[in-house]
């Protein structure tokens, strides 16, 4: 093995320690009660599986991307930790918590089709896992409407990530169509 080679598992894995300290008293909003940190993991999980991303700046940025939006981490940690081009791809999935949560949900589907290649390819991940556990394990408070609307939105993002990947695409378009499936057969139950 390279020393490059080591290099690029170690930044990977100093992400997920960092992280894993970050996320460490947070829960998934759905069902199960799942660890926070497990997201993250699966997206960079979904990058590497899927789509055979191997550039350890993206697999950082991916176990990273939601540190500095859901916990108290700053910028300046994660440039002082992980360098410039690691949080140039965090901010680029990052929203602004300071907007209004209407207003950061517009600017996904506005800001997604301008993204650099690499953020795409993590935002998409991003959509496939969140939408996958909307479709398993949705939050226990959120009504068939607002999930719907979730799935709706997150459709309209992924519109602008498109092209990217192929097989990020096509794994997109199933979680898509299951969760929806889920939806159809919750509500026909409940009728």
């Amino acid at each position: 093995m390279t020393n490059k080679t080591n290099t690029d598992l170690h930044v990977v894995f100093r992400a997920l320690k960092f992280a894993a300290a970050k996320h460490a008293n947070q829960r998934r909003k759905g069902g199960d009660d799942i660890p926070y940190i497990n997201h993250p993991i699966e997206v960079a999980e979904i990058l590497t599986s899927v789509a055979a991303v191997c550039d350890s700046d993206i697999l950082a940025a991916a176990i990273l991307h939601d540190t500095i939006e859901d916990t108290d981490t700053h910028q300046e940690e994660i440039e002082t930790q992980f360098g410039p081009h690691i949080l140039s791809l965090v901010m680029e999935c990052t929203d602004d918590k300071n907007l209004p949560k209407e207003r950061r949900k517009e600017l996904q589907i506005h800001t997604a089709p301008h993204k650099t290649p690499q953020a795409k390819l993590i935002k998409l991940a991003d959509k496939i896992s969140n939408v996958r556990d909307m479709g398993s394990t949705p939050p226990k408070d959120w009504s068939l409407e607002r999930r719907r609307q979730y799935l709706d939105w997150s459709e309209k993002v992924v519109s602008g990530l498109r092209g990217q990947h192929h097989q990020l695409d096509e794994t997109y378009d199933q979680a898509l169509a299951a969760a929806r499936a889920r939806l159809e057969s919750e509500e026909k139950n409940n009728h």
